[in-house]
C-alpha cells in the first residue's frame, strides 16, 4: 500500500512495527557495510571494550534517529516532507545495521536502555512536528550537526588500528552532513535558544550512559 493512502491506524501499526524492529529486531542494511573488505585489527581487551563502548553509543544514536524521524514523519503536515523524513530514516537504518554488526564483531551488545531512548526520541520528534514543518526540519538540521560533531570526536578516539569501526563512522558522518543540508534546503530554520543547548545536554547524558549500559 502506498504511504500516501495509509489511514491513521495503518500509520500507527506501521510505526509500532518499525519501533519493534529498531529496538528488538535486526534491521537489514540496503547498502553494504563500509567495513567490507577491511581486515579485522588486533585489539587488546581495553581497546576492544573502548571501541565497543563508542560503537554502542553510535548504535543508540541511530535508534534515537529512527525514533526522531518516525515521530516527525507521523505528524508532518506536508506530504513531501513526510516522504523526505522517511527516506532519511531508511538511510539511518543502514547506520543502525552497520553499528549492530560492528558491535557483534567486537563481542559486545547494544545498550540495554534502547527502548527508553527510542520512546523519548519519538516523543521529541512528534513535538517538533507539532511545531510545524519548518521547525521540524530545523530540528533535523541541528540534530545532524551535533551528530556530525560527535562522530568526528569518535573518529579521533577510536583505537588507531580499528579501521573497520572508523570506516563505518566516516560513512555515517558523510550521510549526516547530507541529511542536514537536505533539511536546510527544504526550509529548516535555526532553532532558538535554548533548544540546541538542551539537545546537546541530553545527548551528553545518552552518550555517558550508553557507553557502559
Amino acid at each position: 500500500m502506498n504511504a500516501r493512502t495509509l489511514s491513521p491506524l495503518d500509520r500507527l501499526l506501521a510505526g509500532i512495527e518499525r519501533a519493534l524492529e529498531t529496538v528488538a529486531g535486526a534491521p537489514a542494511a540496503n547498502r553494504p557495510t563500509p567495513a567490507h573488505g577491511l581486515a579485522h585489527a588486533e585489539l587488546d581487551d581495553t581497546e576492544r571494550r573502548h571501541a565497543a563502548g563508542l560503537m554502542r553509543i553510535n548504535h543508540t544514536g541511530e535508534v534515537c534517529a529512527q525514533a526522531l524521524y518516525d515521530g516527525q514523519a507521523a505528524l508532518a503536515r506536508n506530504e513531501a516532507n513526510r516522504e523526505h523524513l522517511l527516506h532519511a530514516a531508511a538511510e539511518e537504518t543502514d547506520h543502525l545495521a552497520w553499528c549492530a554488526e560492528r558491535l557483534e564483531e567486537l563481542d559486545s551488545r547494544p545498550s540495554l536502555l534502547n527502548p527508553l531512548w527510542y520512546a523519548g526520541s519519538y516523543a521529541i520528534g512528534a513535538l517538533a512536528a507539532l511545531a510545524g514543518d519548518a521547525v521540524s526540519l530545523g530540528f533535523v538540521v541541528e540534530t545532524e550537526r551535533q551528530v556530525e560533531a560527535h562522530l568526528a570526536e569518535h573518529l579521533e578516539r577510536l583505537p588507531a588500528q580499528d579501521g573497520r569501526s572508523r570506516a563505518v563512522l566516516a560513512q555515517m558522518q558523510a550521510d549526516e552532513v547530507r541529511h542536514a543540508e537536505n533539511a536546510r534546503s527544504r526550509g529548516g530554520i535555526d532553532l532558538p535558544f535554548p533548544v540546541p543547548q538542551l539537545m546537546q545536554a541530553s545527548s551528553m547524558v545518552m552518550k555517558t550512559v550508553a557507553y557502559r549500559i
